[in-house]
């Protein structure tokens, strides 16, 4: 690429000369038109030499206590895959399509934006938080995991499927009336308020103990693969210790990442 070959000082001269634009290829797709790509760390056998799932698999991650989660609608689109009907998402899990469309809309009556913005979810963030989490348990790390479903009532039009990307941190860092990167919103409700008081409360506590629970909280179960409990932020404002609802999806994604070739354009872990 470039017509930049060899190993040496002049090699890596020629490297470091390529404007930016060159490198990136102007955007995050492949070619014009073409499937979205994204940067990120190159496994060249030496600064990195594995991936990150192949380290937590092999226990090899830092034994530090976790706290991981993500919110219920990510990002809508063909983040993952180019399918423009349910029938054609759910067509990509092959053998897998009956339990993935039983997971997804058991009732058939689901829009396709919807479904589309949950597979996309539990495929980048969802289920490899549940893998991680899992992985720190077997090495005997607590884990904490959470579900981020509340959408603040000045954003309740745009995100009818639920929270998106980066909505959670606002609230985690108690800077709501800064719109977290959506612009200066509306006074907060007093349920927004509420929720940012206790998602706060819980961030400073994991940070000074380790444990996110406190006084005035509700309790916040921690992880493991036996029990599969998690903390929601609901919809409703409410925080609730509870089975991971998104388990029927997750169960179903984690079966198509270990036939990864079942599905086409997708994000990764």
């Amino acid at each position: 690429m470039h017509g930049i070959e060899g190993t040496d000082a002049a090699a890596l001269a020629k490297l470091r000369a390529l404007p930016v634009v060159d490198i990136v290829g102007g955007g995050e797709t492949d070619g014009q038109g073409g499937p979205r790509i994204y940067p990120g760390p190159i496994l060249d056998g030496k600064f990195v030499v594995e991936t990150a799932e192949k380290a937590y698999k092999a226990g090899r991650q830092a034994k530090v206590l976790l706290m991981i989660g993500n919110n219920s609608a990510e990002i809508g689109g063909g983040f993952v895959n180019s399918s423009t009907t349910k029938e054609e998402l759910f067509s990509v899990f092959g053998e897998l399509k009956d339990e993935a469309k039983a997971a997804y809309d058991p009732d058939g009556n689901k829009e396709f934006a919807e479904v589309q913005a949950r597979f996309n979810t539990d495929w980048v963030w969802a289920e490899p938080a549940r893998f991680s989490a899992r992985a720190f348990t077997a090495i005997d790390e607590p884990a904490y995991v959470f579900l981020f479903d509340y959408v603040p009532s000045y954003m309740a039009e745009r995100a009818p499927c639920g929270p998106g990307h980066g909505t959670d941190i606002s609230f985690a860092f108690n800077i709501l009336e800064q719109g977290g990167g959506f612009g200066p919103p509306p006074t907060p409700s007093a349920e927004d308020k509420e929720v940012t008081r206790m998602m706060n409360a819980y961030w400073i506590n994991f940070a000074k103990t380790g444990d996110p629970n406190g006084k005035g909280l509700p309790k916040w179960p921690l992880n493991n693969p036996k029990t599969n409990q998690i903390l929601e932020f609901q919809r409703d404002g409410k925080a609730v210790g509870e089975t991971d609802p998104t388990k029927a999806r997750l169960n179903v994604i984690e079966k198509a990442m270990k036939s990864r070739d079942k599905i086409q354009n997708r994000g990764g872990i």
